[in-house]
């Protein structure tokens, strides 16, 4: 087989683009800085939105240059980016103030609005609007549109938009918390009504690896890609990465263990949560992707200096099961999986040294990963077979095998996965393969099998237990889950 895809994921400090070959091989690469955003009082964040098209266009001529007269094999392209940044842009595509980013909490009056006018729809969907969400930005938006404001765009809209010479339309995966009902295929037309959200403000949707354009001549000259160079509907950075670990098809999961523990997976029906701490995107196959994203993880081990983590990594794989039971979350709140708006860290007993307690942090946080796999289970979305990792929190063997023994099953170390990759199976599928299934299966790399400590199963999941009853006194899980 032969052509080429590109991957480009916006992320909040910068810019990646990879161009792969059908094997999944990365035969170019780039990137550069974007401007932190910039926060200030009453949740406000936010960044330069110029600056997002340049960083692409020169990563991109940086790979293309690299390539030489292969780059004009490129066929397609996806972007990737943060889910709910949004920003104003007039008829030519060009932003008109900051972006707001997708950390931007400043529309807490209009995410009450929406929630309370949408209640049935929400309930429906999974989604509830938070002031976190992007609908709420939108609503924000539309009270202090500056003039000449067009369109409200995502970020992949911007740069689609550059690409291919004209306004195109965003995907269903970043518009998911923007107020795209994934259900009926609709934008939640009370809410936006409620909230004076004018309909011209609003794009059409699409599935994800839908084409949105080809590259015209003016994008070409400056990037080096090729005229007609499919432009295809991307996902969300989370969704990207989850693609990229190969868990595409029914049953797969995997957990990107970041500062936070994150945990998506594949289910034929659309998952319904209750409580609300599970959501699901819409896959480009139209399958489900449920998960949820914590916020406990690797910042349990934020005040543990870095020379140290291979050292305790060491001793506490030695050690064994930790004497005691920590929930080590910083900060206050938890979100996945389970909703507990004040819940704080908790230790139960009194850890014999300082690797005790290091390893208790690691058993915690593989506590909550199987209390989310267990939870997804019973709202019918199993997993099946080896989970998927990656993440920083991926690199340590340790690590990997506590989770593996605390899940009672392997764990799959995926090297390589990354949001840029997720673009290009994005891009890959329809162009250089019929699906994402195909896809993945040619272009994703080959992971390690990480087995659990089988004798150390038992003991694992006595803590766990201890970890689910204390949990159930605190209230913040129903007394028979």
């Amino acid at each position: 087989m032969t052509g080429l895809v590109a991957g480009v994921d916006v992320a909040t400090a910068n810019v990646r683009v990879q161009i792969h070959d059908p094997a999944g091989s990365v035969i170019a690469a780039a990137s550069r800085q974007l401007p932190q955003p910039v926060r200030s009082p009453g949740g406000r964040s936010e960044q330069d939105a110029t600056t997002w098209w340049p960083a692409v266009r020169d990563s991109l001529a940086e790979c293309t240059a690299a390539l030489g007269p292969r780059s004009s094999e490129i066929r397609s392209l996806a972007i990737s980016a943060t889910s709910g940044t949004v920003v104003p842009v007039d008829g030519d595509g060009e932003p008109l103030t900051a972006a707001l980013m997708y950390d931007d909490r400043r529309a807490e009056t209009e995410a009450r609005i929406a929630a309370e006018v949408g209640a049935s729809r929400w309930r429906r969907t999974g989604i509830t609007p938070s002031a976190g969400s992007g609908l709420a930005r939108i609503g924000w938006l539309a009270r202090h549109l500056p003039d000449g404001t067009a369109r409200v765009c995502h970020t992949p809209d911007v740069i689609a938009w550059k690409l291919v010479g004209h306004p195109v339309a965003t995907d269903s995966s970043h518009a998911l918390k923007s107020g795209y009902d994934a259900v009926d295929g609709e934008w939640a037309t009370e809410a936006f009504a409620a909230l004076d959200v004018p309909d011209r403000l609003l794009p059409d949707v699409v599935r994800p690896t839908t084409v949105l354009g080809a590259v015209d001549a003016s994008a070409a000259a400056q990037t080096g890609l090729p005229v007609g160079c499919e432009v295809r509907a991307g996902m969300t950075d989370g969704c990207a990465g989850q693609l990229a670990c190969g868990a595409v098809d029914i049953g797969q999961f995997v957990t990107v263990l970041g500062t936070t523990l994150v945990l998506k997976g594949v289910s034929k029906e659309l998952v319904h949560d209750p409580a609300g701490a599970v959501y699901s995107h819409l896959h480009p196959d139209g399958m489900w992707l449920p998960g949820g994203a914590a916020n406990i993880g690797g910042s349990a081990l934020s005040d543990v200096d870095t020379a140290e983590l291979s050292s305790l990594d060491a001793a506490a794989t030695e050690r064994g099961p930790a004497s005691v039971v920590n929930y080590p979350l910083r900060g206050e709140g938890e979100r996945f999986p389970f909703l507990a708006e004040h819940a704080t860290r908790f230790t139960l007993g009194t850890p014999a040294d300082r690797v005790d307690e290091y390893r208790s942090r690691l058993e915690g946080v593989a506590f909550c990963e199987r209390l989310a796999l267990e939870r997804l289970a019973r709202l019918g979305a199993p997993a099946e077979g080896a989970v998927r990792t990656a993440g920083g929190g991926a690199h340590s063997i340790a690590w990997c095998q506590i989770r593996a023994s605390v899940l009672d099953t392997p764990v799959l170390r995926v090297q390589g996965a990354g949001t840029a990759l997720g673009a290009a199976l994005l891009a890959a599928s329809g162009s250089l393969y019929p699906n994402l299934s195909t896809a993945a299966a040619a272009m994703v790399p080959g992971g390690e099998l990480v087995e659990p400590v089988w004798a150390e199963v038992p003991q694992l999941d006595d803590s766990y237990q201890r970890f689910l009853d204390e949990l159930r006194t605190r209230g913040w899980i129903a007394a028979a889950a």
